[in-house]
């Protein structure tokens, strides 16, 4: 199964965050979306980096007193790792397992089109492995 796939049945909404917003601000947004990451853009729309709860996390346990002063830039990662439309969900899982990451956004020509977690990932993987036994059980008890 490819990303393109996941995203038809998710959607392709991001949530996303300027390098300025506070991190109380972004913080809110994460509790209220429900999610664990938001992709930080630039002006133009680009991606300039993203931000999960471990980075929030990260900043609390550096220096807790400060916490409230800092922006999404203090503490965002800026090398983002990608995925494209066409990549398929086994290099996904291995690349999020590799590089110890849960959210990969969908850039393709410097557009972002969607995001995928761990989470997506899993379930379609878990959608793939079942149909593929249900297959083989039809094919066992099918009469020849």
């Amino acid at each position: 199964m490819q990303v393109e796939n996941i995203l038809k049945t998710k959607g392709n909404r991001v949530v996303t965050a300027t390098a300025e917003t506070t991190l109380r601000s972004a913080a809110t947004v994460l509790k209220t979306e429900r999610i664990g990451a938001m992709v930080v853009v630039g002006r133009d729309g680009e991606v300039v980096g993203i931000m999960s709860e471990r980075d929030i996390a990260h900043a609390l346990a550096g220096d807790a007193q400060s916490v409230g002063d800092m922006t999404v830039a203090d503490v965002m990662t800026r090398a983002v790792l990608s995925c494209t439309r066409g990549d398929h969900i086994d290099d996904l899982m291995r690349l999020m397992t590799t590089r110890r990451v849960r959210h990969l956004p969908v850039i393709e020509g410097g557009a972002l089109l969607g995001m995928i977690s761990i989470g997506d990932v899993v379930k379609a993987r878990l959608a793939e492995l079942e149909s593929e036994t249900e297959t083989l059980r039809e094919y066992i008890v099918s009469p020849r």
